[in-house]
């Protein structure tokens, strides 16, 4: 892999990871309402998900997919029921006060690991990136390249929308505009499914 196409992807990984999605609308949320550290679990296993996806592409994943159009579509409908899941319980949040009680908690790593296989955002980037920047010369090596490549540049990507949300915990302490917040992250992260549904 040249070092201009490495830089290309370094790049595709930084623009897929940071854009507004449904990982980093779970994670605004969950720094809002459980804070930055409480949150990093559900980081790291967005992370080490989206990795192990990668590498499970890469291995052949997506060219089996690639011939079974109606499994994709059965990961982007347990996608789209997931997140719709999600989203209500986002929605039902309540004032961050209530958050010691031990009712509400963060996703977990593993939670988060496994929502990566049935994010349909996720494996967009992820077929894409096997597609465009693996060197056929050299696949193994470079394939591992590009896995490490997301592993390095995601979890600084995903941590700033964790510590966005944290940054606006104090200013939604009141629970009406918590309510309005939470609300309104259900809403977006509903139609962030649109343009992966199609």
């Amino acid at each position: 892999m040249s070092i201009e196409v490495f830089l290309t992807l370094l790049a595709f990984a930084f623009v897929t990871s940071i854009t507004p999605g449904p990982n980093n609308l779970m994670l605004l949320s969950s720094g809002v309402n459980f804070g930055f550290r409480r949150t990093v679990p559900h980081m790291l296993g967005i992370g080490a998900g989206f990795v192990a996806l990668l590498l499970g592409v890469g291995a052949g994943l997506g060219a089996v997919l690639a011939a079974l159009p109606w499994a994709f579509g059965a990961i982007k409908i347990a996608g789209g029921v997931y997140l719709l899941y999600l989203a209500y319980g986002i929605a039902r949040s309540g004032p961050l006060e209530a958050k010691g009680d031990g009712s509400a908690r963060p996703m977990g790593f593993w939670a988060a690991a496994a929502f990566q296989w049935v994010n349909p955002k996720a494996w967009v980037m992820a077929v894409s990136a096997m597609s465009a920047y693996p060197d056929p010369d050299h696949y193994s090596l470079t394939m591992l390249i590009v896995a490490a490549a997301f592993g390095v540049v995601n979890l600084p990507c995903v941590s700033s929308w964790a510590g966005l949300g944290t940054v606006l915990r104090n200013w939604l302490a009141v629970p009406a505009r918590l309510r309005m917040f939470n609300w309104t992250m259900a809403a977006l992260l509903v139609l962030s499914l649109w343009p992966m549904l199609r």
